[in-house]
């Protein structure tokens, strides 16, 4: 199979999209699932789009209940369209505590970049690091794609050591590459590639 781009596709297109998003079980009895249209999970969002941590890096806000259903219907369709993937954090049969996901899906390219974040309630105990390394595993392993990208403010150190923590090369500095709220930011870039672990 040949990509628009002329070079041999990775993935096949409808990968991503075929089936249900799978639930990706993580310790602790944590797992990564499918966003739902609970009042929970629109609370969950909600409440992330008010706090100043997760709302400074990431810029977005939530202001509703039904703005918050709107974006997680807005989730589901990126997935079925194959650009991303984003998973709830959350333990068994409970609320979201956080996100992780992969924005700029490229199945021809074999590329994404992983995103998290996580609730204050959630912080502190790992949840960001077991959730980007066991979604990053999935996404090499099953999905079959062959490098990612993690992106995060200078900042940002808590991010750093994330990164770092689930197996991310340091490849260096992109300068004033990102406009958060205060302003123009300079961006670390990881990767994980295929073989790396």
């Amino acid at each position: 199979m040949i990509s628009s781009h002329g070079a041999p596709a990775v993935v096949p297109a409808g990968r991503l999209a075929d089936g249900d998003q799978p639930v990706l079980p993580l310790p602790g009895g944590l797992e990564l699932r499918p966003w739902h249209l609970s009042d929970a999970d629109a609370d969950a969002l909600h409440t992330a789009g008010r706090d100043p941590a997760i709302s400074k890096w990431n810029l977005f806000r939530v202001d509703s209940r039904d703005q918050a259903r709107t974006r997680i219907e807005r989730l589901h369709e990126r997935r079925r369209t194959e650009t991303g993937a984003i998973w709830a954090i959350a333990p068994l049969g409970d609320a979201a505590v956080g996100l992780a996901g992969l924005n700029d899906v490229d199945l021809a390219r074999g590329t994404a970049e992983v995103v998290y974040w996580v609730l204050p309630e959630a912080r502190g105990g790992g949840v960001a690091v077991q959730a980007a390394r066991r979604l990053s595993d999935w996404a090499l392993a099953d999905l079959g794609l062959h490098r990612l990208s993690l992106y995060h403010a200078v900042a940002n150190p808590a991010s750093c050591r994330v990164a770092e923590k689930a197996g991310y090369t340091f490849e260096g500095t992109l300068r004033s590459a990102e406009l958060h709220t205060d302003g123009w930011h300079d961006l670390h870039l990881h990767a994980l590639v295929a073989g790396d672990v």
